[in-house]
C-alpha cells in the first residue's frame, strides 16, 4: 500500500499518539507536499493540506499499519477530508506518491502557522481526535462528522482544564495525576451532549485508595455568561428562552430568565466567546467587561465549567427578539432594572445559578462599576 502523508500538526506528539493509537513501529519521515499549504477552518479542527499554488506543505511521510491507517481514515471522515493521491517531496529531494486527505473546500480557510500552534490548540486537537476514535467501529462513518460540533466544545474544555492551576490553600492537596486510577471510560451516549461513564479508584482521606466506583458525567464543554449592565440608568438585560432541563423535571414553566450565555468555540477566548453571544442573543455590542467568577455549576453530574463577566452597554433601545435560527433559538430580550431583578431573586421567578452568581455579585459591585463606567 502506499505510504500516507500527514501535514506538519499532526506530527507534533499529542496529536500523533491520539491519530494512531499506539503509535506506529517507524517514526515518520520529514516531506512537503507541493502545490498546497496548510489550511484550517476556524476552529482548527478541520486542518490539512490546501491547494496553494507555489506553496509547500511541511509534513510527514508514514507507512501506518492496517489498524493505524483505519484510525486515519476516520479522523478524516470526520472533519470531511477527501482522499487524494499526490506526490510529496522527502527531504532528501525525492519525490514519491502517496495518500493523503484534503478538507472539504472553503473550509480550511485560514493559514496555519507555527507561531499560532500554542499549547491549547495542538491539546485540543489532540483531545478532538481521542474522542471521535473512541467511536471507531460503534458509528458509522458516515455520520461520525455529525459529533464534530460537541467534540470541538468537550475538546477545548478538556484542554482548559488540564492547563488550570486551581489554587489549593484549603482544600486536601489531593490531584488528579497520583491520587485517581482511571480503570475504564465508557460512552453510552454522545452527540451535540455527552455522557461519560468513569469507571475508576481514587485516594481517601484516609490515604487508602477506594474499591472500583463508577461515576457518570454530563459533558458539554466549556461556557461563558454575560451580564449587560448600563452603568447610567442602572438598568441590566436579561434573556428568557425555553430549556429542557425545567421541562425534564415537569417544571410548568420551563421558560428561564437568564443571562446571555453561550459555549466557547475552540480558538476562542471568553471575552470573545461574551462578545460573540451577546450579538447573538441581544444584538448588543458590549464595552468594558469585568469578570465575575469561574466555576462548575454542578461538580456532581457536570463537567461545565462557567466564566461569568458583567459587561458594559448602552441599552437605550435594547430587547425584543433575538437568537440563530440555525440553532433553533427564540429567545426574548428584556431590559429592566437591578432592583427589579433582584427582588425576583426574592420571589423566587429568577431560579438558575448564573443568573443568580452574578446578580448577587453585581449588587455588590454596581456602585463602583458605575462611577468606573458612567
Amino acid at each position: 500500500m502506499r505510504p500516507v502523508f500527514l501535514v506538519e500538526p499532526f506530527g507534533y506528539p499529542r496529536p500523533f499518539a491520539a491519530l494512531l493509537g499506539t503509535g506506529p513501529d517507524m517514526a515518520p519521515d520529514p516531506a512537503t507536499l507541493p502545490g498546497h499549504a496548510i489550511g484550517a477552518d476556524a476552529t482548527g479542527l478541520r486542518l490539512g493540506p490546501a491547494r496553494r499554488a507555489g506553496a509547500e506543505a511541511p509534513g510527514w511521510i508514514l507507512n501506518p499499519t492496517e489498524a493505524e491507517r483505519a484510525r486515519i481514515a476516520f479522523w478524516m471522515t470526520a472533519i470531511g477530508a477527501k482522499p487524494l493521491v499526490a506526490k510529496a517531496r522527502r527531504a532528501d529531494g525525492v519525490g514519491e506518491v502517496v495518500d493523503t486527505f484534503l478538507p472539504p473546500p472553503g473550509v480550511a480557510t485560514l493559514d496555519w502557522r507555527r507561531e499560532d500552534w500554542t499549547a491549547e490548540w495542538c491539546a485540543t486537537l489532540a483531545e478532538a481526535i481521542e474522542e471521535i476514535l473512541r467511536h471507531l467501529g460503534l458509528v458509522d462513518p458516515d455520520h461520525v462528522g455529525e459529533l464534530l460540533l460537541g467534540v470541538g466544545y468537550r475538546a477545548l474544555a478538556r484542554a482548559r482544564g488540564a492547563a488550570d492551576a486551581t489554587p489549593s490553600r484549603l482544600r486536601s492537596g489531593l490531584a488528579a495525576a497520583g491520587d485517581v486510577e482511571p480503570l475504564r471510560l465508557d460512552l453510552p451516549y454522545a452527540n451535540y451532549f455527552c455522557v461519560e461513564e468513569h469507571h475508576l479508584r481514587h485516594r481517601r482521606f484516609d490515604g487508602a485508595m477506594s474499591a472500583p466506583i463508577l461515576r457518570a458525567a454530563f459533558t458539554s464543554g466549556d461556557a461563558v455568561t454575560v451580564l449587560p449592565f448600563d452603568p447610567r440608568t442602572g438598568c441590566i438585560l436579561l434573556i428568557e428562552q425555553f430549556r429542557a432541563g425545567p421541562l425534564a423535571r415537569r417544571d410548568p414553566r420551563p421558560w428561564c430568565l437568564e443571562t446571555v450565555a453561550g459555549r466557547c468555540d475552540p480558538r476562542e477566548n471568553p471575552e470573545a466567546t461574551a462578545r460573540r453571544e451577546a450579538r447573538e442573543e441581544a444584538g448588543l455590542e458590549i464595552g468594558r467587561v469585568e469578570q465575575v467568577a469561574r466555576y462548575y455549576p454542578s461538580p456532581g453530574v457536570m463537567s461545565e465549567y462557567i466564566t461569568a463577566f458583567v459587561a458594559e452597554a448602552d441599552l437605550s433601545g435594547a430587547g425584543g427578539r433575538h437568537g440563530l435560527a440555525s440553532e433553533d433559538e427564540d429567545i426574548r430580550a428584556l431590559v429592566v432594572p437591578l432592583d427589579e431583578a433582584l427582588a425576583a431573586i426574592a420571589s423566587g421567578e429568577i431560579n438558575n445559578s448564573p443568573l443568580l452568581i452574578t446578580l448577587l455579585w453585581l449588587e455588590k459591585h454596581r456602585a463602583r462599576l458605575s462611577a468606573a463606567w458612567g
